[in-house]
């Protein structure tokens, strides 16, 4: 495997080429980090992998621990892939009873046989001929993107259906046995045509956010505007940034202002973020040296195009020796999805939501040469199966003792926008 650089005029358009020419193989990913917001421990604006000299597979007994061996087995390199939100039935005593109607994986990563390193104008191919890999991409053909969706989005929890469970849900939180849930519902579709490219490239349009990222194996299309990291690794310092408290974009500058401190001073959206602080805060401590967890941020506003979010961004000094897949255990899956205590709201998800979250709430990123590693939250996202003709996408939101079942229904559609807009419908 040799590296080269090349200087681009126009990277936009070159990283457009770039992804196309990817997708024509069997494995491809895309990892893009776009938007408004400066991200400090981004290593890249694009990551485009393609092809697979190796790859890793779920079906074991500790997907986490095989995981390591298969990163072990090739060091020093890029390896990117995903991580299922029902792999919690391994770390917990945990069962899901609905079947994975999407089929994809629990869990799949590959060390590219091509990956292409883009930051700023500046392009590091590596491969094995990285000339021919560039030659590729500059005469690919790109044609401005004609999207193709037919098929019908149904709910799979009707809305009376979600406003029942909702308050079966409260009933708990009022008893004492949780402080907070996150409740989901699936929108589907069958009989589906959908041209993924070209879907990806809309929605990064429609919502471009700093985590958002495109994966294709085999018949598995995965098409992501995610704006929440999960957790990363720089170094030895771990980083989570949850993402609880949402309010929609005004029309208007002054309406925009207004909807920022209504969010700012909102006691719900405010008391969801401190008990998922709480929560992840609790989770570094397993994988951190003594008193090292900080809050580094607590609830900033960060506007998107679709919606202004509270984040606040968590760090802690990992262990020494830690291995990179057992930090990721210690706080899988995001505890923003989840709820708290986090092992007890996520029996009650399995008891009460209508269908299997999947790679929904799971997690998609990278190992990186160096031993670090970055990886998303599942949200804002589509899965597709292009055998199955089978597309899927979830929607969610808090619980707290104070939440109002319209209110937080509206919420889901509100984080369903970009999608729907994307596909031409409404629910």
């Amino acid at each position: 495997m040799t590296s080269t650089e090349y200087q681009i005029d126009d990277i936009v358009n070159f990283t457009k080429k770039a992804l196309q020419w990817a997708s024509l193989f069997n494995t491809a990913c895309c990892l893009v980090s776009q938007g408004e917001h400066d991200d400090a421990y981004s290593k890249f604006d694009a990551l485009i992998a393609a092809d697979v000299l190796h790859d890793f597979k779920d079906g074991h007994e500790d997907s986490f621990q095989a995981l390591q061996a298969f990163i072990k087995d090739h060091p020093a390199q890029w390896i990117p892939g995903f991580l299922a939100y029902d792999l919690k039935n391994e770390i917990e005593a945990l069962h899901t009873a609905h079947p994975n109607e999407q089929e994809t994986p629990n869990a799949y990563f590959f060390v590219p046989k091509h990956l292409l390193h883009i930051k700023g104008n500046t392009v590091t191919i590596q491969s094995e001929t990285p000339s021919e890999i560039y030659n590729g991409v500059v005469n690919t053909l790109f044609v401005p993107p004609s999207f193709v969706f037919t098929g019908t989005v149904q709910a799979k929890m009707s809305k009376e259906n979600y406003i029942n469970v909702f308050q079966k849900l409260l009933r708990h939180i009022h008893q004492g046995d949780i402080y907070e849930v996150n409740l989901c519902q699936e929108f589907f579709a069958e009989d589906v045509v959908l041209t993924p490219i070209e879907a990806f490239l809309q929605l990064s349009e429609l919502s471009p956010t700093p985590f958002s990222a495109y994966f294709k194996t085999g018949e598995h299309h995965i098409i992501s505007a995610s704006p929440e990291r999960f957790l990363a690794k720089r170094n030895r310092l771990l980083i989570s940034q949850p993402i609880k408290g949402t309010a929609p974009r005004g029309k208007t500058e002054e309406e925009d202002i207004a909807l920022i401190n209504k969010l700012k001073t909102d006691g719900k959206e405010i008391s969801e973020n401190i008990m998922i602080v709480d929560l992840v805060r609790n989770d570094l401590t397993r994988s951190a040296e003594p008193a090292s967890v900080k809050v580094k941020e607590l609830m900033g506003v960060y506007s998107f195009k679709q919606v202004h979010q509270l984040i606040s961004t968590i760090t802690a000094v990992g262990r020494e020796n830690l291995e990179n897949t057992t930090g990721i255990r210690n706080t899988f899956p995001a505890g923003s999805m989840t709820g708290a205590p986090k092992v007890s709201a996520m029996r009650l998800i399995d008891r009460y939501e209508s269908s299997r979250r999947g790679l929904y709430a799971g997690s998609i990123g990278y190992f990186a040469p160096d031993g670090d590693y970055d990886f998303n939250v599942v949200i804002r996202s589509l899965l597709y199966n292009a055998h199955k003709k089978r597309l899927s996408f979830h929607v969610g939101g808090a619980i707290t003792a104070g939440a109002d079942a319209l209110t937080e229904y509206e919420e889901c559609l509100l984080k369903a926008r970009a999608i729907l807009e994307l596909l031409g419908t409404q629910i």
